[in-house]
């Protein structure tokens, strides 16, 4: 259970960079580009991320 919980808490952590990325315009060619929005969502992906992986690693303790 706590495996998967960490590759759950890893993909939001990709995609939540990947956001991050493509709303501060590091990452060009999609609409989401440039869009501050997906910055702030990508960053609150992030802290979620950071959650999961807290939970999942204090739960194996």
């Amino acid at each position: 259970m706590n495996r998967y919980r960490l590759a759950i808490a890893i993909v939001l952590l990709v995609v939540g960079l990947l956001w991050i990325g493509q709303g501060l315009n590091l990452l060009g060619g999609s609409a989401m580009s440039g869009q501050p929005f997906w910055a702030v969502v990508g960053v609150a992906l992030v802290v979620v991320a950071a959650g999961v992986a807290w939970t999942a690693r204090r739960r194996a303790g």
